[in-house]
């Protein structure tokens, strides 16, 4: 008998057309003989439909989940990867895939991370926190990167490097969040790591992949083929070593559970964290799928470890 999985994408965020394509790509992937997949969608005003696109709202939905073995949340971003999508699945009882709670908030709050990760000794960048009330006594001395605590897919994040842009990055940033980041900018190759549970409970971290932009890796270097991702990324032992240790610790201090991309910069002195994803790009040319090729392990596997690995 085929297991009936719920694949969730959409979400009522500005990450929601990436949410779509990664949502379309898992229901194509899982694999038709072991699976019945059954596709939700949360339009950006929050309407849920059904797979023919009608609208059937959350009590609709809430019935088609639960004649789910599975959930699969693709659903990027706040209300979706900051844990609220597994807290509909815990209210209602149901296994999920990916983090808990727990994780997809503190992960999702980039401020949250940067202090859990300090504190087990995985460097970030020197940075501080302001708010519409404090932006407008900050003063511009250096170099500095400006990005939402809370969105993904590099939306609003600008790079400042003269006095009179640092107004305007700030308002971008507030734009789509009420609290930004500003850090100073980290010099270094930047690598992405994969950190999988497995059914089995195991946690593995992929071979490491590179991104090599040509200026700032916004949005449009993400998804418009711009960057060259180059995996496995050419490193030697003791920096492989390094990224490995700190994407596992990472994973471990933040609870997290199923997949997770773990963004570093590396510089001279290590790894220098810069993110944790905890619903990353699941398409099958996104960065975490290609990681886990490059170890071996199919998309249409990946996708069967994460089912089976589900909370239950």
């Amino acid at each position: 008998m085929r297991t009936r999985v719920a694949v969730i994408g959409g979400g009522q965020n500005c990450e929601h057309d990436v949410s779509l394509a990664s949502a379309a790509s898992v229901v194509a992937g899982l694999d038709p003989a072991t699976y019945d997949v059954v596709p939700l969608t949360i339009g950006r005003d929050g309407t849920w439909r059904d797979r023919g696109m009608r609208p059937i709202g959350l009590s609709g939905a809430a019935e088609v989940l639960r004649g789910c073995d599975v959930v699969f949340p693709v659903v990027h971003g706040p209300r979706g990867e900051d844990g609220a999508l597994a807290a509909l699945c815990e209210l209602a009882g149901l296994p999920y895939v990916g983090s808990g709670i727990r994780p997809g908030a503190l992960a999702m709050d980039k401020w949250a991370t940067k202090l859990v990760a300090q504190a087990v000794g995985i460097a970030t960048a020197p940075g501080g926190l302001v708010t519409a009330a404090t932006a407008a006594h900050l003063r511009w001395s250096r170099p500095v990167v400006v990005k939402p605590v809370a969105a993904g897919s590099s939306l609003g994040v600008s790079l400042v490097t003269a006095p009179e842009a640092l107004r305007p990055a700030l308002d971008a940033a507030l734009a789509l969040d009420d609290r930004v980041l500003v850090e100073d900018v980290v010099a270094g190759r930047e690598i992405d790591v994969a950190v999988l549970r497995r059914a089995d409970g195991r946690v593995v971290a992929a071979p490491a992949l590179e991104i090599v932009a040509q200026g700032l890796f916004d949005y449009d270097a993400k998804y418009g083929g711009h960057a060259d991702f180059r995996v496995p990324a050419v490193l030697d032992d003791v920096d492989a070593k390094a990224l490995e240790d700190a994407a596992l610790s990472a994973y471990d201090a933040l609870g997290c559970a199923g997949v997770v991309r773990v963004d570093f910069f590396l510089t001279e002195a290590g790894p220098v964290l810069n993110e944790v994803n905890t619903t990353p790009g699941m398409t099958q040319h996104s960065q975490v799928p290609r990681m886990f090729a490059a170890a071996g392990l199919s998309y249409a596997d990946l996708l069967d470890e994460l089912v089976r690995g589900a909370h239950r």
